[in-house]
Formats: structure tokens, C-alpha cells, sequence
């Protein structure tokens, strides 16, 4: 018989001076952090060890520390929610840190543990369970991250990391919540190709995408919609989500061709719509079929999905002065639905036929 595995060896320190706590009605989204978090060491030829969790702190580096000058790092972002009856789940967190550890392969950082990634979240927000908002629209987002620690000035792997998990209570992540957002067709910048590091969760696809976030913000828009980086006409994503369209009878996204992140709410919506007997087609999607699909009376529905925002419908999609205003800049019925039923399996509010849910405790 096999022995029961162990869960990782957690040292806790608890803060002696708490934090006071936010406004929840006023949260906004990543301003707020709780007491304490998570931290790993890894040493080659030793491996991870240390697991610890400390009072929220500064992070002391080497100014030399290879994350500074080649940015060898990657994270993750998940939540965890308050059920009407106090208890605390996550939702598919598994999949997060498959996706870490992609990630990880990628960017030439050791691999994770994916049971002892678990152990460490659920121990943390244990910790300070107190931090978890329960109004409507809130939640604990969770933020691992792997940083190189290494002091030296040289192109290759780190033989330092440190793994941190941190915490935010949150709210929605647009100032619009759940209203339809308008966004600008990116025509000069370029997210991400096949064979880059796009699929992965690293921060320097975030910053590469800043200018063209600032042009569009400039523009009145919220974000903006990439366009693949090779034929400049097949859409990537939006911004900081992945992109569905409702074209007819039919609800596509972009297909995973390695130029876009694996979304775990992207992932949830498809089995959700294919569960529903709906037509749910991952492929190649051009910005001139979507101008048709618009200029027919087919283009029904556009929205963003994310662990950040969840759901988040679009109401005006522009490409140069072609403005194309959808479902007259309101929700539509399938964005709706999706949003009820993944936040409702996320707060408790309908029942888990997806086996989605992981409980903190």
C-alpha cells in the first residue's frame, strides 16, 4: 500500500503588528495586501527548501540579482472566495499551476511541486482567512511569483530563486465591472509570435504591452485587441484577457497556437458552452471576418475572459476610425450566462457539477 504523501514541511511566523483592513466596499483591485506571505528558497544541487510564512515584508535583493537585468521571472493569479455560509474555496488551482509550471519549462526555471504549490496556498490564506472579503464581486487574489536571486552579470539560468506568494482582497478588476468596455484594434505593436514566450506568464509580456495600453487609454479606449504578430490580421487577444466572439450561432476564440496564454477562465468557458450543447470553436479568427460578421448583423456578442475581471463584455470595438458598436454597447445573454455561472460556482451560490472547486479549509 502506498503511504500517504506528506504535506510541505510550512515554518509560520505571525505578525505582531496587523495590518488594518480596507474599506471592502471600496476595494478597487491590487492596492490592499494582508499580513503575512509565502516564501521559498531554491539552491541548485539543493533544491526548494525553507518553506516559509513570515509577516509581509520587503524583499532585500543584490542589485546584481539577474531578475533586474534579464528578467528571469514568471507568475500566477488566482483567487480564493467566501461562501455565504464562511467557508473558503479556490477555484481550479490546479490548472494555475500546471500552467506555472509551463511557464517555469519555458524560462528555464526549476519546476514546482504542484501538490506542495497547493499546500503552500492553502496555508497561506488559512493564515489570514480574515482577509477574505465576502461582499458581492470580491474575493482574495493570490499571487505566486518566481523571481532569479542569483548576483551575476551573465546571459543563462539563475542558480538562485525565490518563490513568494502574496495576497490582495479585490474587487472588480476594470472600473466598469460587469459593463461593457470599449477596446482599440492594435495596428502598430506586436504581442507575441509563435515560438516566443507569449503562452507563458511573465511579466515581460505585461510590459511590452504598456505603450500600446497607454495609446489606447489615451484614445478613451480600455484596453486594446491584439493582432497576431506575423500576418498582422488574425486577432491574439485583448489585453490582459483572452477574447471570445458570438458570431451568429457560433462562439469562438483564438486557438492556443503558442503565441497566447492558456487562460484558465477561457478553458472554464468552453466546457461550460460545449456542456450547453453550444457551438464552441477555438481557431484562426481574422479582424476582417469579425468587420464582416459586424457589417452582416452576425457580429452578436464580444467579451474578454480572465481570473482578474472573469467576464468582461465589450461594447465597442474600434479599428483605426471603424467603430463597431455590440449588442448596442450591453451585456449580451451568453456573456451573462457564463459570468453567473462561474462566479456562482466560485461563491458557493450553485452547486459544482464541474468539480472545479478546491476548499481552503
Amino acid at each position: 500500500m502506498a503511504s500517504e504523501r506528506k504535506p510541505l514541511d510550512i515554518k509560520i511566523e505571525l505578525t505582531k503588528n496587523k495590518k488594518t483592513k480596507p474599506d471592502y466596499s471600496a476595494l478597487g483591485f491590487g492596492k490592499y495586501f494582508t499580513d503575512h506571505m509565502f516564501v521559498w528558497d531554491y539552491t541548485e544541487g539543493q533544491g526548494w527548501h525553507d518553506a516559509r510564512i513570515i509577516p509581509y515584508e520587503n524583499i532585500s535583493l543584490d542589485p546584481a540579482a539577474m531578475v533586474f537585468h534579464y528578467g528571469q521571472e514568471m507568475f500566477e493569479g488566482l483567487k480564493a472566495y467566501k461562501t455565504k455560509d464562511g467557508r473558503i474555496q479556490l477555484f481550479r488551482p490546479q490548472k494555475n499551476i500546471e500552467r506555472m509550471n509551463n511557464t517555469n519549462e519555458r524560462l528555464c526555471i526549476p519546476q514546482v511541486d504542484p501538490d506542495y504549490v497547493l499546500d503552500a496556498i492553502k496555508k497561506l490564506v488559512e493564515v489570514d482567512s480574515d482577509w477574505v472579503p465576502s461582499e458581492i464581486g470580491t474575493s482574495l487574489y493570490i499571487r505566486p511569483f518566481i523571481i532569479a536571486t542569483e548576483a551575476h552579470l551573465g546571459v543563462s539560468p539563475s542558480k538562485t530563486y525565490l518563490f513568494c506568494i502574496i495576497l490582495s482582497p479585490v474587487a472588480a478588476y476594470y472600473a466598469e465591472g460587469l459593463n461593457p468596455v470599449k477596446i482599440y484594434v492594435e495596428d502598430e505593436y506586436v504581442r507575441a509570435v509563435k515560438g516566443g514566450i507569449g503562452f507563458a506568464k511573465a511579466g515581460g509580456n505585461y510590459a511590452a504591452s504598456l505603450r500600446s495600453q497607454q495609446k489606447a487609454h489615451e484614445l478613451g479606449y480600455s484596453q486594446v485587441l491584439w493582432l497576431d504578430g506575423v500576418h498582422r490580421k488574425y486577432v491574439d487577444e485583448v489585453g490582459t484577457m483572452n477574447v471570445f466572439f458570438v458570431i451568429g450561432d457560433e462562439v469562438c476564440t483564438p486557438y492556443l497556437g503558442g503565441s497566447l496564454l492558456p487562460g484558465v477562465t477561457r478553458d472554464s468557458c468552453l466546457a461550460l458552452l460545449r456542456k450547453w450543447g453550444m457551438k464552441a470553436s477555438e481557431r484562426l479568427i481574422s479582424i476582417d471576418e469579425i468587420k464582416e460578421a459586424y457589417a452582416k448583423g452576425e457580429l452578436k456578442e464580444v467579451f474578454g475572459t480572465g481570473t482578474a475581471a472573469v467576464i468582461s463584455p465589450v461594447g465597442e470595438l474600434a479599428e483605426g476610425d471603424y467603430k463597431m458598436k455590440i449588442n448596442n454597447g450591453e451585456i449580451g445573454p451568453i456573456s451573462q450566462k457564463l459570468y453567473d455561472a462561474i462566479t456562482g460556482i466560485q461563491w458557493g451560490l450553485v452547486e459544482d457539477t464541474m468539480g472545479w472547486i478546491v476548499p481552503v479549509k
